[in-house]
């Protein structure tokens, strides 16, 4: 059985490129729009792997990770920010994530590091 992955971004075009991405390779088990909602469905859904945006309305994609890993020390979240935004990158992994992947997105990039993540 393929892993579950929640995609989380406030843009329903970024979702819908990493849907198209991720969904040959792994069960899509949800979209979550802002980080209020990505929490919400992390506990529901308790997804293998989380993509998170990092600049989002109502909760940002580092205060979500920070109260995902929290509660969930095992949550594996690979945080999707756009190039230049390297100060919100650290706060991200400090906060817990475990990878990143730079906007635009890269297809073997975006795979490479969720794989990397599912060994662990």
């Amino acid at each position: 059985m393929s892993a579950s992955v929640l995609i989380v971004d406030d843009s329903l075009f970024m979702r819908g490129i990493l849907r198209k991405l991720l969904s040959p390779h792994y069960n899509i088990v949800g979209e979550a729009c802002d980080g209020v909602e990505a929490v919400k469905m992390y506990d529901e859904l308790k997804p293998d792997v989380v993509t998170m945006d990092v600049v989002m309305p109502s909760m940002d994609g580092i205060q979500a990770t920070s109260i995902i890993t929290e509660k969930h020390e095992d949550a594996k979240i690979i945080i999707c920010t756009s190039v230049g935004q390297d100060e919100k990158m650290k706060k991200a992994i400090n906060a817990g994530a475990k990878g990143y992947v730079m906007k635009p997105f890269k297809a073997a990039k975006v795979l490479q590091e969720i794989e990397s993540l599912l060994a662990l």
